[in-house]
């Protein structure tokens, strides 16, 4: 008699924390910069670990290009707001010139049309293109962490803000698949929809499929007991109050200090301090939240590699801002093409780690491996036909 077939390997999937800190990471390195070939390189790097490890299906995986699409939409806004309402730019190379509609007196300092310069128009990209840097990274850590993932992760003192978030991440993309699917069903049935009487029709299957998705989610979640607090002392939860909202400030103020050129000397510590501070207050507040955790995600050393890869292209960012802050900052006056920089651009490299890293991890010990226990032949089975064959 065979016996049972072996098992299988585990597949580990890496914690969705780590991929929002290494996205995070490349933000605030985008932030530092203004160099247009720095910001692609941080798009590219950003685009190439997205295509190499995302492996999620269904609208969550198409967030990325959504993400690119609307920094296009915002780099096209930008400069024509730019053309439109004159930069503060001042510059000689004239473009073309606007009629210029003249305003009162009580909007000085404001203009419509005019004359449009390259140095204004330079200036207005540099701004808009960190913008769309900024928007895909976040991107990035949508496409590849997971929302509920995330969820199961936070601490318990988070968890029904958590869950509001999540339920907000997710309501677009679903939306939006009902919508292709009401769609395609009505053209299979040889009905319009297109035009106004089209959008009316899809839109009572659409908002009645969203209306019986909250039902089910509300009755799911009264069911897993959510919003059921337990009872802690008054003493706990003053100090949990003040030990969140001053970390959190802490932490609001420090991150202003990091971004701002003049605030990296007082930014670190302040940071590192409120994020202490909130760390102690969430542990504090958790104590409220009755709640298990059903095979909760293991931080292991991939997410360790991923989450300092991300944090390292952001120090070094920083650091590059101290010793060559004309390098990522091209002047738009005078009009002059910008350069790559060598050593800024090494540290962005270095946000491809997560690429180079194994899919799969080893079978966690606190997860039981699967075993299938083979099913007992019937007489009309192949198996057992074959058994009786002489």
């Amino acid at each position: 008699m065979a016996g049972p077939p072996p098992a299988r390997p585990v597949t580990g999937a890496l914690h969705a924390g780590a991929w929002w800190i290494w996205a995070l990471g490349l933000a605030a390195a985008a932030s530092r910069t203004t160099n247009p070939l720095l910001l692609a390189l941080l798009v590219a790097v950003a685009g190439y670990v997205v295509a190499a490890r995302r492996t999620a299906t269904g609208p969550r995986s198409r967030s990325y290009a959504a993400f690119l699409k609307l920094g296009l939409a915002v780099i096209a806004m930008r400069l024509v707001f730019a053309v439109l309402l004159g930069s503060p730019i001042p510059g000689t190379h004239t473009l073309f010139t606007l009629p210029e509609v003249p305003l009162p007196h009580w909007a000085q300092g404001v203009r419509l049309g005019g004359r449009v310069t390259a140095e204004g128009v330079v200036f207005a990209l540099y701004d808009a293109f960190k913008l769309a840097a900024l928007l895909a990274c976040v991107g990035a850590a949508n496409a590849l962490a997971s929302p509920a993932r995330l969820l199961k992760s936070l601490p318990g003192a988070l968890y029904e803000a958590g869950v509001a978030v999540v339920v907000a991440m997710t309501f677009a993309p679903n939306l939006v698949a009902d919508v292709q699917r009401v769609r395609a069903a009505r053209r299979l049935r040889g009905r319009p929809d297109r035009g106004f009487r089209g959008l009316l029709q899809v839109g009572l299957p659409v908002l009645e499929g969203a209306l019986e998705r909250s039902v089910a989610l509300a009755a799911a979640m009264d069911a897993r007991g959510y919003g059921r607090t337990a009872e802690v002392p008054p003493a706990v939860r003053r100090t949990t109050s003040v030990l969140t909202l001053g970390g959190l400030l802490g932490v609001c103020a420090g991150t202003y200090g990091l971004l701002a050129d003049q605030g990296a000397g007082y930014g670190t510590p302040l940071l590192a301090a409120g994020l202490l501070a909130a760390l102690a207050g969430l542990r504090l507040g958790g104590r409220r939240s009755a709640r298990t955790r059903y095979r909760p995600d293991r931080w292991d050393a991939r997410a360790w590699l991923v989450s300092g890869s991300g944090a390292a292209v952001a120090a070094l960012m920083i650091w590059a801002g101290t010793y060559a802050p004309g390098a990522l900052h091209p002047p738009a006056v005078p009009l002059t093409a910008p350069e790559l920089p060598l050593w800024p651009a090494a540290s962005v490299l270095l946000g491809l780690v997560p690429a180079l890293l194994p899919g799969t991890g080893a079978p966690s010990p606190s997860v039981p491996e699967q075993r299938t226990a083979p099913l007992p032949s019937s007489p009309t089975s192949p198996t057992s036909r074959r058994s009786r064959t002489p």
